[in-house]
C-alpha cells in the first residue's frame, strides 16, 4: 500500500505523490500539466515534460465570463498532445489551486483520466527535483470532446438561490475576513469588483487551506478531513453541497477534496462565487 493509499481517502487514485510523478516522467501515456496563478513561473522552471494549461488564457472563453466550448476544449487537448486515452497529471503553485481549478474544468468535458499531484509545485521543488526551461512539443492530437455538462459538478446563481430556499449546505471557502465582509477581497490582493461584503446566507466558513499540510501543502488525511467538514460545515457524504470562494478557483480545490477524497456524491461548485454574488441586486447577504 503506498502512503497516499494510506491516508483513507475515497478515491486515492486521484492522487499521486512527487515520487510518482518523478517516476513517469517518459511514460507516453501521461501528459503533465502545470497551471499556476503566477504566469512567470512555468517559464522560470518546470517539471520536465510538462505543458502549460493557463487559467485565463486557455480554460476561459476571451469574450464573455464562461469557460471555453466543446471545440475550444478540443484545440486545447489536440495543441498538447492529449488523446482520450491519455492520463493527465496536474500540479502548480499556491498548494494547486490552480491545478484542481482546471481539473474541475477537464471534468466539465468528461476527461476522468486525471490525476493531481500531492503538494504541488512547492513540494517538488523543496525536493530538489528537476526543473527545466524547456518547452516541450508533442505531435497534436485528434482529440474529440463531448458537450460541456454544466448540470453535475456546476451551480449557477439561480440554482444557489434554490439551494438557499431550501435551506440545504452551502460552503464558502473564503478567508475569514472576507466570510464576515471586513474584507471584499482576499488578503493582500486588490479588489475584485465586488460591491458588498459577507457571505451567503447559512453558508458555513471552511476555509480551503484547511484541508492542507501547511509545511509541504499536500493533503491531510482522510480522517482528519472527514472531522473538518463534519465538525465546521456539518456535512456528510450523502448531502447536497454548494461550494464557493471568489471565482471559482479556491472552491474548484475544497470540490476536489469533497469529491474525490471524502466520496461526496453531489458536490457544485458555483464560480460565479463572490465577484457574482457580491454584485446582484437584491440577493440576500449575512455579515
Amino acid at each position: 500500500m503506498s502512503e497516499i493509499e494510506s491516508r483513507g481517502y475515497a478515491r486515492p487514485e486521484v492522487l499521486v505523490s512527487t515520487d510518482w510523478v518523478a517516476s513517469h516522467l517518459q511514460d507516453p501515456s501521461i501528459r503533465i500539466i502545470e497551471s499556476n496563478e503566477d504566469p512567470l513561473l512555468y517559464p522560470s522552471g518546470h517539471i520536465p515534460g510538462a505543458v502549460e494549461v493557463d487559467w485565463t488564457r486557455d480554460l476561459n472563453d476571451p469574450l464573455r465570463r464562461d469557460y471555453l466550448g466543446r471545440e475550444g476544449f478540443e484545440a486545447l487537448m489536440r495543441r498538447i498532445g492529449v488523446s482520450q486515452d491519455t492520463t493527465v497529471v496536474f500540479y502548480g503553485d499556491r498548494n494547486n489551486w490552480w491545478a484542481t481549478y482546471a481539473y474541475w474544468v477537464f471534468q466539465l468535458f468528461g476527461h476522468d483520466k486525471a490525476k493531481i499531484m500531492d503538494g504541488g509545485r512547492i513540494k517538488w521543488e523543496k525536493e530538489g527535483r528537476p526543473l527545466t526551461k524547456e518547452v516541450p512539443s508533442y505531435p497534436a492530437s485528434e482529440y474529440r470532446a463531448s458537450e460541456r455538462d454544466d448540470k453535475k459538478i456546476r451551480a449557477f446563481r439561480d440554482q444557489v438561490l434554490e439551494h438557499l430556499e431550501a435551506k440545504k449546505p452551502l460552503v464558502d471557502v473564503r478567508s475569514p475576513d472576507e466570510y464576515t465582509g471586513k474584507k471584499l477581497h482576499m488578503p493582500e490582493y486588490p479588489n475584485e469588483g465586488a460591491l458588498r461584503g459577507g457571505h451567503i446566507p447559512g453558508a458555513a466558513s471552511v476555509p480551503w487551506a484547511k484541508a492542507i499540510n501547511p509545511d509541504d501543502g499536500t493533503f491531510k488525511t482522510g480522517d482528519e478531513l472527514r472531522s473538518l467538514y463534519a465538525n465546521d460545515a456539518k456535512i456528510k457524504p450523502g448531502d447536497d453541497v454548494i461550494v464557493y470562494c471568489r471565482i471559482g478557483e479556491r472552491s474548484s480545490h475544497t470540490w476536489f477534496v469533497l469529491t474525490n477524497l471524502l466520496g461526496f456524491d453531489k458536490v457544485r461548485n458555483y464560480d460565479g462565487s463572490w465577484t457574482e454574488w457580491g454584485n446582484l441586486v437584491g440577493v440576500p447577504i449575512e455579515r
